[in-house]
């Protein structure tokens, strides 16, 4: 990838960030002007609650992207799987009508494979639009991450757009926003000798990807 590429798609990468987060802080500068107007101590104490609700919603999305996009400096090169969990779980906290299923089978992953395992997951729940259940799976087999995130429910919603990023079919100069996140983990499959693919219909999305181990990486 060129240099010129690279900015861009950080560039994108930070735009979904920041599309993510308007709505919780949004509602934490809205619940502010409400708090400094409002004398009624029960309307006071409701927007209290309001205000935390939106400040934990954008602490978890900081420390989702955090370990989705970023460095993620603190973690070694192996993550314990506890991390990935707790944010996934944090993410779906609000959303009642998805369902969250899971299959671990180490009790650590090496980060790029939590990268991937994060990422699919978010695709996963934008595409739980009218609620469903959400399956997510991973282990270490054969020196190789083996990653598996499913959705089911009504009405799938999945971009095309996304299945090209994720299999890089998609040029640099179509990705958007939304695209991005789909390329920066099909890079980084590329780039262990892996590979991520994908299977959609109507009530079903399936995300899936093989990372080898870097040799000499002992778990």
């Amino acid at each position: 990838m060129s240099d010129t590429a690279s900015v861009d798609l950080a560039a994108m990468l930070c735009s979904r960030l920041c599309h993510d987060l308007l709505s919780p802080v949004g509602a934490l500068n809205n619940g502010l002007e409400l708090l400094a107007d409002e004398k009624d101590p029960e309307m006071r104490a409701r927007c209290f609650e309001l205000l935390e609700q939106s400040a934990r919603n954008s602490a978890d999305k900081l420390k989702f992207f955090r370990l989705a996009f970023g460095a993620a400096g603190g973690f070694g090169e192996f993550v314990e799987v506890e991390e990935p969990k707790s944010l996934v779980n944090a993410l779906v906290a609000d959303k009642h009508k998805i369902e969250v299923k899971w299959a671990l089978a180490d009790t650590k992953l090496p980060k790029d494979a939590v990268k991937v395992l994060l990422n699919f997951a978010n695709i996963a729940i934008d595409a739980l639009v009218r609620g469903g259940t959400l399956d997510i799976g991973a282990e270490m087999r054969d020196g190789a991450s083996e990653i598996v995130v499913r959705s089911t429910g009504p009405r799938i919603a999945f971009d095309d757009t996304i299945g090209k990023a994720l299999e890089g079919n998609l040029p640099i100069s179509d990705l958007s926003s939304r695209t991005a996140p789909a390329h920066m983990i099909y890079l980084l499959a590329e780039q262990a000798g892996g590979g991520l693919q994908y299977h959609k219909t109507d009530e079903a999305l399936v995300l899936g990807a093989v990372l080898p181990q870097p040799k000499g990486m002992i778990g």
